[in-house]
């Protein structure tokens, strides 16, 4: 059974979420849509859901990424590429640190979520896993 590494108590995955949260509100404004009219667009049964995801408080289900991509007019996979910097910056760092350097500034900012985990999971160890 799959389980996400991410807990959301963690201080880590707080900040993370919360910057998810900031660019999905950035990429629903520039659309000029509502919290109402997006959680429309994408199938939300409660236009609370999206204040739940911009506050931090929350995450998208994979099975729903295509509408959100469709609905708030970006590149699926950008929008795919973006989220995964948040919801789990282990696996893209795997995929994508290297390729995305100066491609994707916005989630990369700060040192960026994949710098993040790696910076803190690497306290402690004595030699690269």
């Amino acid at each position: 059974m799959y389980t996400h590494p991410q807990r959301r108590s963690s201080e880590l995955t707080q900040k993370l979420r919360n910057r998810a949260g900031n660019w999905l509100r950035e990429l629903r404004e520039r659309r000029g849509l509502s919290q109402r009219e997006l959680a429309a667009q994408v199938g939300a049964e409660y236009y609370t859901f999206i204040s739940q995801l911009e506050t931090g408080r929350g995450r998208i289900p994979p099975d729903r990424y295509l509408l959100w991509a469709h609905a708030l007019g970006i590149d699926k996979r950008e929008f795919v590429r973006t989220l995964m910097s948040f919801y789990d910056p282990v696996t893209y760092g795997i995929l994508f640190d290297d390729l995305t350097e100066s491609k994707h500034a916005s989630p990369r900012a700060n040192g960026g979520p994949a710098r993040l985990v790696a910076k803190k999971a690497s306290r402690g160890r004595s030699s690269p896993a």
